[in-house]
């Protein structure tokens, strides 16, 4: 629950208490993935939350001769929509990418801490929040920039969405996604992909080794990719609030 914790505690600080409550709740159904399997599938019935443990995962609609658009990145410490229990069925799948360890909530849980643990509840509501603006930023990829601009500021929230949890080591972080994931992600080719990244590597603009991504000039690729880290709200410190708790 580590990257939980430190995530949720940027947008509001947690007591000892919160943070217990949530470490339980965590415990108490935990299931593993495989890499590329479904967590679940466009119109089941949803059940539980699910919380993002450890690995990577993604939110995805597929047509029906196969085609695949990927919605969104699951990264440790991210919760899968956090109402999803209203529904009636699935309206999109969640698939992994690595091997994922998720804990499921379930909705008592959440009926709990509304009325027991206001900070959680917070903190939950900032966590939707920053996902509904990160959808904002995608559709905007999609629809206005250009092949270098979307690849680069896909790269750059990424970094910033795991330096958030404590996953980047300097200017490097791990990076698991082959060009397929990322195809689907931006809506170009993987020629086109490929191309896009062989760029950049020209340019210096980052360095990919297996499974591990460097951005030796972090500022660069931001300006490449017109990326303003606003809607992140990583300015936003809640371990600054009560501090004497």
């Amino acid at each position: 629950m580590n990257h939980v914790i430190r995530k949720l505690e940027h947008f509001v600080h947690l007591s000892a208490a919160d943070r217990a409550v949530l470490n339980r709740a965590a415990a108490q159904r935990v299931r593993s993935f495989a890499a590329r399997a479904d967590v679940a599938r466009e119109g089941e019935k949803p059940k539980d939350v699910h919380l993002i443990l450890a690995g990577w995962a993604c939110r995805y609609k597929q047509l029906d001769d196969g085609r695949r658009q990927i919605l969104s990145f699951l990264l440790p410490g991210d919760i899968c929509d956090l109402n999803v229990f209203i529904l009636e069925e699935m309206d999109h799948s969640i698939g992994t990418i690595t091997p994922v360890t998720i804990a499921d909530l379930p909705r008592e849980f959440f009926d709990d801490i509304n009325a027991e643990h206001p900070r959680i509840a917070a903190a939950f509501w900032w966590e939707t929040l920053v996902a509904a603006a990160i959808q904002r930023e995608w559709t905007t990829n999609l629809g206005q920039r250009t092949a270098l601009e979307r690849m680069a500021h896909l790269l750059c929230e990424i970094f910033y969405r795991l330096q958030l949890t404590g996953l980047t080591e300097q200017n490097t972080c791990e990076f698991p996604l082959t060009q397929s994931d990322l195809a689907e992600a931006t809506g170009l080719s993987k020629v086109h992909v490929n191309r896009t990244l062989q760029d950049m590597r020209a340019g210096e603009l980052i360095v990919l080794k297996g499974k591990i991504l460097m951005l030796p000039e972090l500022d660069r690729l931001m300006s490449t990719g017109l990326f303003n880290a606003k809607y992140l709200h990583l300015n936003h410190d809640g371990r600054q609030l009560d501090a004497n708790d």
